[in-house]
């Protein structure tokens, strides 16, 4: 007879079964990514030709060089760009919430999105030379690790940082960044030009080609590894700061890492896409629900989930109204938006956390 399955046995076996559940969810989005478009391309020839790519002469070539440069150059760096940023934005969302403590924390809503979209529309309009030489990933790290300070700043009251102060600040610096790329969007020389930086700053993954790829896939790969290795302090964070600093954590460090990896993520995310909202507010509470508040376990599914909801997001963007796309935000809203007024009435956000 064989011996009964502890709890935490079965609830390795639950969460390795959701794992793959997600992953194989990940992968059937993705193939759907590369065949819906303008152009019709069936299912099984899309993933015959990224087959034959990979391998060549794997499959019998029964498609024409066209649909051939759609999948390969068009539809699957697309597809995978998607794939990056929704990971990257739900991660970013999780950490903020355990960071700040905070259900509403996410990097559009304090405007941590908008600071990196001011510093990539610097270089885009004025070029990099406007900010010292740096490039547009750099660029919009810089302009997130400034707006994440500010809001810290300003959410602070004696001491104390104020959840409720955190997002009033945030809103408040998300208009600020937004009137400055606003005025440097109005002195661009080419009017065309301005108009397609604008639709790109809510969201577009329309630009994605393969060379894009590898610094966003670096930066998250190694976040999110470094993340995982912090599960522990993360945990204690989210309980408070007292039982954190009680268990050992040193909460002023972690905090300031967290700061610069979460801008550095959010900065690389929003240099090739735009500024993507929502993804991070929704994505980890749906997280939580799956596997709770672990982030051994909160994280990966977090990851799995954002890049699958943003694939959809996308596919649905291009779909809508077909021929013409839509910015990758109007579609997050229509989940975004009731779901921050849910959280807003259904939880307390005025709690104030002690800053030590």
């Amino acid at each position: 007879m064989s011996a009964q399955k502890t709890p935490a046995a079965r609830g390795n076996g639950r969460f390795a079964l959701l794992v793959a559940v997600l992953a194989v969810s990940v992968v059937a989005s993705t193939w759907l990514a590369v065949s819906i478009g303008a152009v019709h391309v069936a299912l099984p020839q899309a993933w015959a030709i990224v087959a034959d790519r990979l391998v060549p002469g794997l499959v019998p070539r029964t498609w024409t060089p066209v649909h051939e440069q759609i999948v390969w150059q068009f539809r699957l760096p697309r597809a995978l760009l998607a794939l990056l940023v929704g990971a990257g934005l739900a991660v970013v969302g999780a950490v903020l919430q355990a960071l700040v403590r905070n259900p509403l924390a996410d990097p559009f809503l304090l405007g941590i999105s908008s600071g990196a979209s001011f510093g990539a529309v610097v270089v885009f309009i004025m070029g990099a030379s406007a900010l010292g030489g740096l490039s547009l990933s750099a660029a919009a790290f810089a302009g997130a690790l400034l707006a994440l300070a500010l809001v810290y700043v300003l959410a602070q009251r004696s001491g104390r940082l104020t959840p409720s102060r955190l997002v009033l600040a945030g809103v408040a610096l998300a208009y600020l960044f937004q009137a400055a790329y606003s005025f440097v969007l109005q002195q661009a020389q080419s009017g065309r030009a301005a108009q397609q930086v604008l639709f790109w700053l809510m969201g577009s993954l329309g630009g994605a080609r393969w060379e894009m790829l590898p610094l966003p896939s670096v930066v998250l790969a190694a976040g999110l590894t470094y993340l995982l290795l912090q599960h522990r302090p993360l945990n204690a964070l989210s309980a408070g700061e007292e039982t954190a600093v009680s268990l050992g954590v040193n909460v002023h460090r972690l905090r300031i890492t967290l700061f610069v990896l979460t801008s550095l993520l959010v900065g690389v995310l929003v240099a090739t896409s735009g500024a993507v909202a929502f993804v991070g507010l929704i994505v980890p509470h749906a997280a939580r629900l799956l596997v709770g508040a672990d982030h051994r376990r909160m994280l990966p599914v977090t990851a799995l989930l954002g890049a699958a909801f943003l694939q959809l997001v996308d596919v649905a963007a291009r779909m809508v109204v077909a021929p013409q796309e839509l910015a990758l935000s109007i579609v997050t809203a229509l989940f975004g938006v009731p779901f921050f007024l849910w959280l807003l009435r259904r939880r307390s956000v005025d709690r104030a956390v002690t800053v030590t």
